[in-house]
């Protein structure tokens, strides 16, 4: 009789969760690479390289400054790490290695039409200036004596909707009503193109 197959253990990554094989198509290699080159040399050999080479080029550039003063080579390599982290700060890495950008500070003005002749002018962009949407939408709706109401966008992301076309009066009221803004952070959205209100 054939004896009975045992399970097969396998090893786990507790940095992205995938199987140690699976690592270079997780979220973040980068990260597993340290725990990897400890755990599990046989499945990455180029990574072991690699640290081998990083390791040797460190030892060598700290010998070099070392030897030229050891007063610069400490002034050196503090600068060096200082200027490793302010580009870490600046850079923020998403889930799936997707990096962020920062968002620019502009107030987008888009005209919507619905039902062939209803029209909402959509205002996006204001929370970026410190505006308050909601106190910002109610401003609005007393100004163009219309409804305003803050929505979620298709991004996600918190929008003004003006019922009726008010989309060249709008941008008057906001430059007088919040200074922080200026005029040449306003754009109109007209066929598609972005076109600047000023």
């Amino acid at each position: 009789m054939a004896d009975k197959p045992q399970p097969v253990a396998v090893l786990y990554c507790p940095v992205c969760s995938l199987p140690a094989e699976y690592c270079e198509f997780g979220p973040d290699l980068e990260k597993c690479k340290p725990w990897l080159i400890n755990n599990a040399p046989q499945l990455y050999p180029d990574l072991l390289k690699d640290a081998n080479e990083k390791e040797a080029e460190k030892v060598s550039e700290k010998l070099q400054s070392v030897g030229i003063s050891s007063a610069g080579a400490d002034g050196a390599v503090s600068s060096a790490q200082s200027g490793e982290a302010s580009s870490k700060q600046e850079v923020k890495r998403l889930p799936g290695g997707k990096i962020k950008k920062k968002e620019k500070q502009e107030v987008v003005i888009e005209k919507v039409v619905r039902n062939r002749r209803k029209c909402i002018t959509v205002v996006k962009g204001l929370d970026l200036f410190g505006v308050k949407l909601s106190d910002a939408s109610k401003k609005l709706g007393k100004k163009f004596a219309t409804g305003a109401s803050v929505v979620k966008g298709p991004t996600e992301k918190e929008q003004i909707d003006v019922q009726g076309d008010v989309a060249y009066d709008i941008v008057d009221f906001i430059t007088e009503t919040w200074p922080d803004v200026p005029e040449a952070a306003i754009f109109f959205i007209e066929d598609g193109k972005k076109v600047p209100a000023a």
